[in-house]
């Protein structure tokens, strides 16, 4: 009897499934074994995650329903289906969040900190902040009178403002706004006591409407659509649309409306009359409004206590603070897994290049780099010191368009040459590739990654970094910029394997190999979604014919494992932690290489409309240090989530001993960097796999 694997049975929706992402990330605000403000980071994750969410996410099926799509998905729910249970899930999961953040903040008071509206402080701290609000705040917010001759005015995407009912001398009422401008901070703070900046200009709103008595007054804040559409093939300068695609994001339709519990239900009429929302749509908070912007208090300095001790990540041998980077990649492959391992090495690659005068050529791609990037800046050196440097900036990178806009014109008129991205394709490949003289020849040296060349977020997110002088890999990378930088629709490289020609194909074919071998066969994949529906009847066959298929999915799996006869050889985990986990490592235990890393995600918005590089790890040694690490996050009994046949996930809590796959790798990279100051790298080596088997 034969089976058919397009069955919307067998799949899970896709937004439905990152809600359940969110939802482990708000698991670990509830987690009392946690510090109180490593909880409150989890709580501005979890309200950053949905922010983008709504602006993206809903946004799109918003945009179907009004195109009267009926079907998205092959799990064949419709726009309209998909919103309600959308709907549904986050007006309920609010009062968890809002119970969590109860809970945190009974436990920072014991330890002096709180969050208190301007009217619950003493005396004395009320005079500093109306200091500070005169000082600071008075000469750059705006009074915004509404009525007959002032109309509401256009609040830009994710604004945050007040609205007011006021008074007149003659007894009339009035309406009024007061935006809240981001370049303003969230929260005042004296001496830990965080005072919300709403409070303090709701409570001085009449000295900017003088003359007038406030009635009632209420926080509020919205989302719009901030998807931005490019046509490239009508754009003549595509910098220019992407400019103006930059600002129409801030005219999008509106999507969400916050509002806090309990505010003048006439001051709400007034304001859902003109912002026209879905009551759907309108969530009414019983906490602080704009959850990221809680980094505000996560990140003080001297509350560092109440959070996760910080790890400072080690640079180990052959790569040492005096050792030639160069030289060391010319002896050995080497392979470092962020954030235990630093990205230092990978800032010096491009640093030491930039300066090195036998270098004659340097070429990168950049997705997000940061806003002071200091491997940008190298870059821009090494234009100037007339070195040839090619960039491909990809500026269609979400959220990051401004960012990148910026550096791309300053590499520009520093030299370099630079590609604005490819058109009706994002670059999301992870590579950049040093060339020197060296003697009567020249020598090509590699690195390619499976993260952004980011050094800020390289200490928050797991990544692999793979550095190498192999001919047939740098031959690959030099086919590879040729590619990318000239009018080929094509390439063919011999290593290196790409996006949107080769990934899928050779995953398909690894998968189907592995099933060959049955009961024998083994299959892991790490990534941070898996949603492609071939890469997903793959593994369908192969759990049928009795492979066993291993699945580390951060965020969002459509796939529906622990289906009789079909995927109940498929086991499908999340891990949530101190760090943000970020690589795609594709492992295949009967392939000649067995393990892959890869820029590229099991979507197909990575493996058929984006530049990707999935690279073979060659080196016996470094398969053996990538395989040890899949096997610590699959024996994981603090942070490992098991996917329930549901939909629902669970955490896995087996066994008497912890096993923590973060604080162990940030033990053992701690033991083998100690090590590495008093012993040969040699021992160094045997201390690395002793500790990591162990």
């Amino acid at each position: 009897m034969s089976i058919d694997l397009t069955s919307p049975d067998l799949y899970f929706n896709r937004e439905l499934s990152w809600l359940k992402f969110n939802t482990r990330v708000l698991a670990q605000a509830k987690d009392r074994s946690l510090p109180p403000l490593e909880r409150m980071k989890f709580i501005a994750i979890y309200g950053t995650n949905l922010d983008e969410f709504y602006m993206i996410r809903v946004a799109g099926l918003k945009s179907l329903f009004k195109a009267r799509i009926q079907e998205t998905a092959i799990d064949k729910l419709t726009p309209t289906e998909q919103l309600e249970i959308i709907h549904k899930t986050l007006h309920k999961e609010q009062r968890t969040l809002e119970s969590s953040f109860k809970e945190i903040m009974k436990d920072l008071k014991e330890h002096n900190v709180t969050i208190r509206n301007y009217s619950k402080l003493s005396d004395k701290q009320q005079e500093i902040i109306k200091e500070q609000f005169f000082d600071q705040i008075y000469p750059v917010i705006m009074p915004i009178a509404i009525d007959a001759t002032h109309p509401f005015p256009h609040l830009n995407n994710l604004s945050f403002a007040l609205a007011l009912k006021l008074e007149d001398s003659k007894g009339n009422i009035k309406h009024g706004l007061i935006r809240i401008p981001r370049i303003l901070p969230r929260f005042l703070n004296i001496d830990h006591c965080f005072i919300p900046i709403e409070s303090v200009v709701e409570h001085f709103s009449t000295e900017l409407f003088q003359g007038f008595k406030k009635i009632s007054s209420m926080p509020f804040r919205v989302t719009r659509n901030a998807d931005i559409e490019i046509e490239e093939e009508e754009a003549d300068d595509f910098m220019e649309i992407l400019e103006e695609g930059i600002r129409a994001r801030n005219r999008g339709t509106l999507v969400r409306l916050e509002l806090m519990e309990g505010a003048d239900t006439e001051l709400i009429e007034f304001l859902t009359t003109h912002l026209k929302l879905d009551e759907h749509d309108i969530y009414y908070y019983k906490i602080p409004l704009n959850l990221g912007t809680l980094w505000h208090i996560v990140g003080q300095e001297e509350l560092a206590h109440l959070t996760l001790p910080t790890y400072t990540p080690k640079t180990l041998p052959p790569f040492g603070e005096n050792s030639n980077i160069f030289e060391a990649i010319e002896k050995k492959d080497v392979l470092l897994y962020h954030p235990y391992e630093s990205f230092d090495p990978i800032v010096r690659f491009i640093e030491e290049a930039s300066k090195d005068p036998n270098t004659l050529s340097m070429r990168m791609t950049l997705y997000r780099v940061g806003k002071n990037s200091p491997i940008v800046k190298a870059l821009i050196r090494a234009a100037q010191d007339g070195k040839q440097v090619t960039v491909l900036v990809e500026l269609k990178a979400r959220f990051d368009e401004e960012n990148n806009l910026h550096w791309a014109k300053a590499l520009e008129d520093a030299g370099a040459h630079v590609i604005y991205g490819i058109a009706g394709l994002k670059v999301h490949a992870k590579i950049a590739q040093i060339t020197k003289r060296k003697g009567k020849k020249l020598q090509g040296y590699l690195h390619l990654g499976t993260g952004n060349y980011n050094p800020s977020t390289s200490r928050i997110y797991t990544d692999m970094s793979y550095f190498t002088t192999k001919e047939k890999f740098n031959r690959d990378a030099t086919k590879f910029f040729h590619y990318i930088t000239g009018f080929s629709d094509h390439t063919t490289l011999d290593t290196l394997i790409i996006a949107p020609t080769d990934i899928k194909p050779k995953l398909l074919e690894m998968i189907g190999h592995e099933a060959s071998h049955k009961e024998k066969g083994l299959i892991i994949l790490k990534a941070n979604s898996l949603v492609d529906p071939d890469i997903i009847q793959a593994l369908y066959h192969a759990s049928m014919k009795g492979c066993k298929v291993e699945l580390i999915i951060r965020g969002i799996c459509t796939l529906r494992p622990g289906i009789e006869g079909i995927s109940d050889n498929i086991s499908v985990y999340s891990i949530i932690g101190k760090y943000l986990e970020h690589p795609r490592i594709y492992y295949f235990k009967h392939d000649a290489n067995e393990c892959y890393i890869a820029s590229a995600d099991l979507m197909p918005r990575n493996l058929i409309r984006r530049i990707e590089i999935m690279t073979p790890i060659k080196d016996q040694n470094l398969r053996q240090k990538i395989k040890q690490i899949l096997s610590l996050q699959l024996q994981d009994n603090r942070l490992r989530w098991k996917l329930k046949n549901t939909g629902e996930y669970k955490q896995v809590k087996q066994g008497d001993k912890v096993i923590n796959n973060h604080e162990i790798l940030e033990e053992y990279v701690t033991k083998v960097y100690d090590k590495a100051q008093k012993e040969t790298p040699e021992y160094v080596g045997k201390l690395a796999r002793k500790v990591l088997k162990s």
